[in-house]
């Protein structure tokens, strides 16, 4: 029993150095539901037990035996790639913050909620009938480019060190940020069923789509909110080909899929924006 316990022990302490030892970027695919904090510490915790770490922390700040951080959050609602940085990874994080990302983003028109997304509760309701493909498309000229946006009043933004999402639910009354310069690479109308159409979206960092989204309702005569939010690339990280899914989530995969420190700046040339002429 002696022996083949021992033997074990080896094996457990080599499988964490090995965890602690990456240092790098890859993505992973975040579901509806969870927030993006949530999803990490799943991730941190699933890698962790794989190692042999007895009841690991997560969600535990100091003396990590674990060093992992996401660049860019996704709401909670939304889907699709969450890029991970861990060990010295987490340093090139900031370029997936301010780097292009694409969405996929269904909207409907004719509510508007105070989250600007399904999650919401109803503050308007419009008509949206007069409402044309044409319209949209022509409306959606004004978004592309270099534009100034004004954030959500529901978002990761922080106010006192306090997220203004949290504030908000605490009942905490909370002042609009101003608005900011915000870039968009590409906006095309992809599918037009009303109330719902499909925009697919390329933007640079600190781009809001749920406050593109209600912007474009107001400048139809309407209101309109997200339905649906997918993000399907960030930086050079694709859905369909780099985002580990939950049951991938172990030290095999993410050594497979891993972008070492050393392969240099992850951030892709990302396009120029369109020129729009009206």
């Amino acid at each position: 029993m002696a022996g083949s316990g021992s033997s074990t022990v080896p094996a457990i302490t080599s499988s964490l150095s090995q965890l602690q030892a990456l240092n790098g970027l890859f993505a992973i695919y975040k579901k509806q539901g969870p927030t993006s904090a949530d999803v990490l510490n799943v991730l941190k915790e699933a890698l962790l037990k794989e190692a042999g770490v007895k009841n690991p922390n997560p969600r535990k700040r100091k003396n990590q035996s674990l060093k992992m951080g996401h660049g860019g959050t996704l709401d909670s609602a939304a889907s699709g790639v969450l890029v991970v940085g861990v060990g010295n990874g987490t340093k090139m994080l900031s370029t997936m913050l301010t780097g292009s990302k694409k969405y996929v983003a269904v909207g409907e028109f004719g509510k508007a909620t105070d989250t600007l997304d399904a999650t919401g509760s109803v503050t308007l309701e419009k008509g949206f009938e007069h409402i044309t493909r044409l319209d949209v498309e022509d409306k959606l000229k004004a978004f592309t480019g270099d534009i100034m946006q004004v954030p959500p009043l529901y978002s990761a933004l922080k106010k006192d060190g306090q997220r203004l999402s949290v504030l908000l639910k605490k009942g905490h009354k909370v002042d609009a940020k101003p608005a900011r310069p915000v870039t968009v690479y590409s906006l095309t109308l992809q599918e037009f069923k009303p109330p719902l159409f499909t925009l697919d979206i390329e933007c640079g960092g600190g781009f809001y789509v749920r406050s593109l989204v209600d912007d474009l309702g107001k400048a139809l005569s309407s209101c309109a909110h997200v339905k649906e939010l997918v993000r399907t690339k960030q930086g050079p990280f694709t859905l369909e080909e780099h985002a580990l899914h939950e049951e991938q989530w172990t030290l095999e995969h993410v050594l497979r899929s891993l972008k070492t420190c050393s392969e240099g700046d992850p951030e892709e040339d990302h396009p120029k924006p369109k020129k729009v002429v009206t």
